[in-house]
């Protein structure tokens, strides 16, 4: 039914008519309108952050957690303009967001009046859409619109930016059933997929000698039900299966034809595979430069089908020879039903070779470290924090850096929506805030952020976001001392040249959680880890743990800068460094 209120009351009215039951922000005087009319209602809980971009990571993890869109509001001018680097981040991972700003009145607009910037002009780059709402009229509809586009087709940020006077504005809220299908005209993504592309896919399958599933967030995107089908597929055809990043968690890390991550950082039989693959079967990933590496060298004798929602995304980087524009969940379901019309088994036989050539690289170990009895190494920390939260419902979050690919490699994933991480975008300081969001959506889960000491101090005002609503996060740091990826790329292809990689003066963190009111526990004997971890789990209330670990302990694999698939760099148990593999699997000097 039609009501007359304000268009700070729409807002609020909206959110709620959206299932939306958490917001992230912060109060600036434009945005007063409508933290005014949020005191006024009980729906809708507020989390105050202590710094705007903290709300659209906050906002993030909440989203990637729960598949719903997560919300920030936030001020005008610097408000804004704090949350650009959020919402880029969720643009480059497909994180539905709707990031409501605030600005000021109408007629100050272009003014240079305080604590204005042009909003729409500085994120119409970083968003999926942006509005700058001008009349009170258009604002019901225009908030219903922005959850659509948000969490239709490939997921992203909408920005809807409301000048004051427009907040104070009374007008006539519509609900979207009232608006109705007027909303949706201007933007109808594909979902099914085109059937003969995919009935060509499933021939191409029914063929291959060395297929390989490359899949990635999209999978995850798509909902639950897509990881659940990628699983049935992969268990009819019998066929590998590897991951970007982003898509860790839609297929189970202990089954064995997972093959671990692929890319830079991605294991050697991931990458051999690809490279070495007759048919690429990419289901919701961009072929992204992480994961291509030398472009002209990526899978170079392979048919390439690309299934992505986002048509943008298709013969971008890569030339695909079969594109299927649709919904990931969509386009497995009919390649399972074609698939049992056709055969109904596993191509066992015939692609017993290529298992048997993938054994013998997964015989390398490439995910293999040197232990050690009186120094915690990074992979070991990780693994020991894995074996400690079985049986717990676990999420992780991570900032950027060595620790996030650690994290990767050694952590593995059973279920989707548990991983969380900023992949595009590479954001320091992305993880804690992200496991507050997290955490407010999951309450009773145990949420860990594996951190690095460099990129946690960049958001870590945010601990008192943690204290304040009583969220018991746990932040889970390998402290090396170093930007630790930096300093790794400065040794391989710097000459060992450290430049302004090391931070001299690192706090205490067991002294700047309590600080904070928070728990710190340090530890640097790998003989008293497990003991340590136990007691950070046990307690109940966000816990910084400061992880010492080796301070030059490289991240491998990995694929150096320029290079193809197949000339990685492995652990060679000897030298740091490690050793260069050629594509016969042989060490090069």
């Amino acid at each position: 039914m039609a009501e007359q209120m304000t268009g700070a009351e729409m807002v609020i009215r909206a959110l709620t008519d959206q299932g939306v039951e958490h917001i992230f922000g912060y109060p600036g005087g434009a945005a007063l309108p409508i933290y005014d009319a949020m005191f006024q209602q009980d729906k809708l809980q507020h989390i105050l952050v202590r710094h705007e971009q903290g709300a659209t990571h906050m906002a993030e993890g909440y989203a990637r957690s729960t598949g719903k869109v997560g919300v920030v509001l936030v001020t005008s001018g610097p408000g804004a303009t704090n949350a650009v680097t959020g919402l880029t981040d969720a643009l480059l991972d497909s994180i539905p967001l709707v990031c409501i700003t605030a600005q000021v009145p109408t007629s100050l607009i272009g003014s240079d009046a305080f604590q204005e910037c042009d909003t729409v002009g500085i994120t119409r780059s970083c968003t999926k859409h942006n509005y700058l709402v001008k009349s009170v009229a258009d604002l019901p509809r225009v908030l219903h619109e922005a959850f659509h586009i948000a969490r239709s087709g490939r997921p992203g940020p909408v920005l809807v930016d409301i000048p004051k006077d427009v907040q104070f504005a009374l007008g006539t809220y519509l609900g979207a059933d009232e608006i109705g299908a007027s909303r949706h005209k201007s933007y109808r993504p594909p979902s099914s997929g085109d059937a003969g592309a995919i009935a060509q896919a499933v021939e191409l399958m029914l063929k291959a000698e060395r297929p390989i599933f490359y899949t990635g967030g999209g999978v995850i995107n798509s909902g639950p039900d897509a990881s659940e089908k990628l699983r049935e597929l992969a268990d009819l055809t019998g066929f590998p299966v590897t991951s970007t990043l982003m898509g860790l968690g839609a297929f189970p890390g202990s089954n064995p034809q997972w093959m671990g991550m692929l890319g830079m950082h991605g294991t050697y039989e991931a990458n051999m595979a690809m490279h070495d693959c007759d048919l690429m079967i990419c289901i919701g990933a961009r072929f992204d430069d992480r994961i291509t590496g030398r472009i002209d060298a990526f899978s170079p004798d392979s048919v390439k089908i690309h299934v992505d929602i986002d048509p943008s995304s298709v013969g971008k980087n890569v030339r695909v020879d079969l594109p299927i524009i649709g919904d990931c969940g969509l386009v497995l379901e009919e390649m399972i039903r074609l698939w049992r019309t056709r055969t109904n088994q596993p191509r066992t036989e015939a692609i017993k070779p290529w298992w048997d050539e993938i054994g013998s690289w997964r015989a390398r170990n490439s995910l293999g470290y040197r232990n050690s009895d009186t120094t915690i190494k990074p992979q070991f920390a990780v693994q020991r924090l894995h074996a400690a939260t079985k049986g717990h419902d676990v999420y992780i979050t991570t900032e950027v850096g060595q620790h996030q690919m650690w994290a990767a490699q050694h952590f593995p994933f059973e279920m989707p929506n548990r991983w969380m991480t900023s992949g595009g975008l590479g954001t320091m300081g992305y993880g804690l805030p992200a496991a507050v969001g997290v955490q407010v959506a999951h309450p009773d889960a145990l949420v860990i952020d594996i951190a690095g000491e460099a990129s946690v101090q960049m958001t870590m005002q945010e601990l008192s976001t943690a204290i304040q609503y009583r969220l018991p996060i746990k932040v889970f740091i390998l402290n090396n001392e170093r930007m630790g990826m930096v300093r790794q790329w400065q040794d391989l292809l710097h000459g060992g040249r450290y430049a302004h990689s090391y931070s001299e003066s690192l706090p205490d963190f067991v002294k700047l959680a309590e600080a904070y009111g928070a728990k710190g526990i340090r530890c640097s004997d790998p003989k008293l880890l497990d003991a340590a971890i136990a007691e950070m789990i046990a307690y109940d209330g966000p816990v910084l743990f400061d992880c010492l670990v080796e301070k030059h302990e490289n991240c491998l694999p990995m694929i150096p800068s320029g290079k193809p698939h197949n000339e990685m760099i492995l652990p060679d148990f000897a030298e740091d460094i490690g050793a260069v593999i050629d594509e016969k699997g042989r060490q090069l000097v």
